[in-house]
């Protein structure tokens, strides 16, 4: 069986390597499962460098996410989706590999009309972008979210989710080539800032312009750092703000009366611990909520392209590349 495996923490392209290894049996509770395609995301590269507090024992395969079909499984509901095509949630065993085993209550079952590509996608962007939005900050029609690293995957779906639900969305990118591709998409407002060469006044000062001096009641940032800090500066009053990222790796940093005077909140979003808080009975409802979702386009993911295992060098060079429209996707096995 191939595992992609790496065996100490470094640059992916450097200590990443196929290998064979021993098919996993799956204990009591758990389920095998046969993957078909996972995504590389952000956050499995991140796992590589060793970038978490938490970290998994070496050696390890990475792969968050991704779709595949169950072969055998223990208990009631393992029986049950033997055979089933299911959305694979693996943050322990890895999901770059021919098979794993999951918890059976991590494994869930996809609805036929999903293409193999977008059920490998299923969860962590699109359940990011609908919680956030939808039951986190709960943004209300025709409120103002204002969102930084906005021509990311997350950043493209909250955007058709404000066309969707009817609030306004302002996007943050760097150029102002992604902006204006940002409109195109239908941003209700994109403004081009670099926090790295412009002061935190230009963007609190186009914000302003846009919401007749209110400021923004609700913000996203995956950023952190200058951007971050700069975002802090539009809030209104009661607003709330979410860190979902660390994408500059660097600390924010504003004066305390920023977010008293205002009585602003930030707050942090992990999608993992919220949704160890959901009853059964909500994730199951939030699954069939995205799923739909999916099927409609608004939160459908674009594929930049698909590799095999075996080029798994190229396809973390495409996957950190600048200026991609879509997803790197691994192909593993045949549905």
């Amino acid at each position: 069986m191939r595992s992609l495996v790496f065996e100490e923490f470094g640059e992916p392209r450097e200590v990443l390597g196929l290998q064979e290894t021993d098919e996993p049996s799956p204990a009591a509770g758990q389920v095998l499962v046969r993957m078909l395609a996972s995504p590389i995301n952000p956050s499995d590269l991140l796992t590589i460098r060793g970038g978490y507090n938490t970290l998994p024992s070496l050696p390890a395969t990475p792969g968050f996410e991704g779709v595949g079909i169950v072969e055998s499984g223990s208990g009631l509901f393992g029986g049950y989706l033997k055979g089933k095509r299911v959305a694979v949630l693996n943050g322990e065993t890895g999901n770059w590999r021919d098979k794993t085993v999951i918890p059976a209550r991590q494994a869930v079952p996809l609805p036929s009309g999903l293409s193999v590509e977008q059920a490998a996608m299923f969860f962590v962007n699109p359940a990011t972008a609908f919680a956030m939005t939808r039951q986190v900050l709960a943004v209300p029609a025709n409120e103002w979210l204002l969102q930084t690293a906005a021509g990311s995957a997350v950043g493209r779906m909250i955007i058709r989710l404000g066309q969707r639900f009817g609030f306004r969305t302002i996007s943050i990118v760097r150029r102002e080539q992604q902006a204006e591709e940002l409109r195109q998409l239908g941003t209700t407002a994109a403004i081009a800032f670099d926090a790295d060469r412009e002061e935190a006044s230009k963007l609190v000062e186009m914000v302003n312009t846009l919401t007749n001096n209110q400021g923004v009641r609700f913000a996203i940032d995956p950023i952190g750092g200058k951007t971050g800090s700069a975002v802090a500066s539009c809030l209104a009053p009661a607003a709330r703000m979410l860190l979902c990222g660390t994408l500059s790796d660097a600390p924010i940093s504003f004066h305390p009366r920023t977010i008293i005077t205002p009585s602003a909140s930030i707050e942090g979003f992990g999608l993992a611990n919220w949704m160890q808080s959901l009853s059964l009975l909500a994730k199951i409802r939030l699954m069939k909520q995205i799923a739909k979702l999916i099927q409609d386009g608004t939160l459908d993911s674009n594929v930049e392209r698909t590799f095999s295992l075996e080029e798994i060098s190229d396809a973390v060079a495409l996957a950190e590349a600048q200026g991609r429209s879509g997803k790197v996707l691994l192909k593993i096995n045949d549905a």
